[in-house]
């Protein structure tokens, strides 16, 4: 399987600059482009298995290096459409969409190309956003699962995975993740006292603003959700800059967040988070009878 850049750039959609209808029609050159592509590729005997604007990924039983280069150059010739080839992978997953559990989507993937090299999109470890305790975690997960040379070893690794998620549930739990691990960073949508319902993000900045640090709408808030609600105050997350010790993280919403990065790397594999749960309290109970 491997994965080819393809067509060229379509502009991001806020630009002040932009235009619908330039997008529109750069969208049906693009889509034109694809299809021409795929029925390219698909009469040398390749299977299309996923594209996007600017890509795709085939299969073909033993294909080597110079059927993908000689593919490439058919396109190139026959489109005037520059295309590189990337390489081969072991395996790849695409992952499930956030809206359709059920429906995978085209920017989020991981994968082994056949050098080892890992690729990963649009996954927690990918995010500015994420907690460095869970960006770890699912580096940890990459590291164990980049040693199967198939799909049916990637399964294989499954329990190995779910022993490091023990691992890093035990340490969120124990309390002894360290403060700056936990750290979540969200953008503002309005100015603090614009909320109705306080988010994290608002109650964190209003303690910003009580401090003489005025926040504002667009601006990023680094926060850590916190546990006891009486010792700061009734709030339910500090920002960073004033997390003291004794505060006490929300141990649960880490553990949340932590399962839900597991879940969003195994749900292809047919693991949602009700199974991961379940699997997760019943090793639980083994332990405490043992």
């Amino acid at each position: 399987m491997h994965r080819s850049r393809a067509i060229g750039y379509l502009g991001f959609k806020n630009a002040r600059f932009g235009k619908i209808d330039a997008h529109i029609a750069t969208c049906a050159y693009a889509r034109d482009a694809l299809q021409k592509a795929s029925t390219i590729a698909e009469s040398r005997g390749f299977q299309v298995i996923h594209g996007i604007v600017d890509s795709l990924w085939l299969r073909k039983a033993k294909a080597s290096d110079n059927e993908y280069h000689s593919l490439c150059r058919e396109i190139e010739t026959n489109l005037d459409l520059p295309i590189s080839f990337e390489g081969i992978y072991r395996w790849i997953v695409f992952l499930n969409s956030r809206i359709n559990p059920n429906v995978p989507v085209l920017n989020r993937y991981y994968g082994v190309f056949r050098d080892g090299t890992m690729k990963v999109r649009g996954i927690d470890l990918r995010r500015h956003d994420t907690a460095g305790i869970i960006r770890d975690f699912q580096r940890e997960i990459l590291d164990i699962l980049s040693r199967a040379s198939n799909s049916i070893e990637v399964r294989e690794l499954f329990p190995e995975a779910l022993d490091l998620a023990r691992k890093y549930i035990d340490l969120i739990r124990t309390g002894k993740a360290p403060a700056e691990k936990l750290v979540l960073e969200r953008r503002l949508s309005k100015s603090p006292e614009e909320y109705a319902s306080l988010s994290h993000q608002a109650i964190a900045a209003q303690q910003l603003g009580k401090e003489g640090r005025y926040t504002h709408a667009g601006q990023n808030i680094r926060y850590i959700v916190t546990a006891d609600r009486a010792t700061i105050k009734g709030n339910r997350a500090v920002p960073s800059e004033l997390f003291e010790e004794g505060f006490g993280y929300d141990t649960e919403a880490y553990v949340r967040l932590l399962v839900r990065s597991f879940v969003n790397l195994f749900l292809p594999l047919g693991y949602d988070t009700l199974r991961v749960m379940e699997i997760l309290r019943n090793s639980n109970r083994s332990i405490e009878h043992s």
